[in-house]
């Protein structure tokens, strides 16, 4: 069973994270992208979706135009958990 992470595991996943903050109504994580057009945001999703696909754990995002915004939440447990820190350092990696 997925656990929610502890405050202090939160604090310390979040310290790793550059841009990531904490929802304000919820349990979870949020960052917005912006790109150049619309090709490189829909190509950027495009890539984090097969990144999801592979770690099994699929982010809720909404796009406009150039701007992708991102929240991560562990639905199994209501809450953030590791897989949602590991999707994120994984996002984070596919801009380098």
């Amino acid at each position: 069973m997925i656990q929610s992470l502890r405050h202090d595991e939160r604090s310390r996943a979040l310290a790793g994270l550059s841009g990531w903050k904490i929802c304000p109504d919820r349990d979870a994580i949020e960052k917005s992208f912006t790109f150049k057009d619309f090709s490189q945001a829909f190509a950027f999703m495009t890539r984090v979706a097969l990144a999801a696909e592979r770690q099994d754990h699929h982010p809720e995002w909404s796009n406009v135009y150039n701007r992708v915004t991102i929240i991560l939440s562990t639905h199994d447990c209501n809450g953030l958990s590791g897989k949602d820190i590991t999707l994120a350092h994984t996002i984070d990696t596919i801009l380098s």
